[in-house]
């Protein structure tokens, strides 16, 4: 990793690091508004999977995701910050859903090749610092053909709100991490994934759900 990424990556964790024991908390207000999307998420990705998959969720946070987590897969999960992993490790306890959760960076996954049938994220790549290589990560380590689900917020298309996301964004990186300005869609392709579906949740097209398959080691074209 190049000394520039290293160094956003290293200001991501410290940044999520200060806010891990107040995230929940900070989440409340949000998290009416996302849970309903969270149950259509997961939906979405067990629909994709057969029974026994093994299934990597990147970014998990304090583990919100843990208890629509599909019942009959091996999940592993991994955070770039301690203090997220240990608190989804004690909800995954608490909820007696067996995972190997761990500290992990998505721009360089400590998995081998085709290790996993699907990954899935929430939120995430809005705060990786390269997304592109993130995307790329999973692609090498989702088997031949595999998915990869990712519940996202991304720049509007409307000329203003595109405009108001990008002046504030820096303002909003710098408090809380994520950038509220990517083209994840775009990040997705150039990631050299192919794009099943793209669903919008809200009216204004900003939180989507995209399902994406590896392709590129079948030899296929992404576009």
């Amino acid at each position: 990793m190049g000394k520039v990424k290293g160094l956003a990556t290293a200001a991501t964790k410290a940044r999520y690091g200060r806010i891990a024991p107040i995230y929940d908390l900070m989440e409340i207000l949000p998290e009416l508004r996302y849970r309903s999307w969270r149950a259509r998420f997961w939906e979405i990705v067990q629909g994709e999977l057969s029974r026994g998959s093994r299934l990597l969720e990147v970014g998990v946070g304090t583990g919100k995701n843990i208890p629509y987590w599909p019942q009959e897969s091996h999940h592993t999960a991994i955070d770039l910050v301690p203090g997220m992993v240990a608190r989804a490790r004690r909800r995954a306890a608490k909820l007696g859903v067996e995972a190997e959760i761990m500290e992990g960076d998505a721009q360089s996954l400590q998995f081998l090749e085709d290790s996993f049938d699907a990954a899935a994220a929430t939120f995430v790549f809005c705060s990786v610092p390269d997304p592109v290589l993130g995307l790329q990560e999973l692609a090498r380590v989702v088997r031949p053909g595999g998915s990869i689900f990712l519940m996202e917020h991304v720049r509007s298309k409307n000329p203003r709100i595109g405009k108001l996301m990008d002046l504030v964004n820096p303002i909003v990186r710098n408090l809380m991490g994520p950038n509220i300005n990517r083209d994840t869609v775009r990040n997705v392709k150039r990631a050299k994934l192919a794009i099943s579906s793209v669903i919008d949740l809200d009216r204004g097209g900003i939180f989507k759900i995209i399902h994406a398959r590896n392709i590129a080691s079948l030899g296929g074209d992404s576009n």
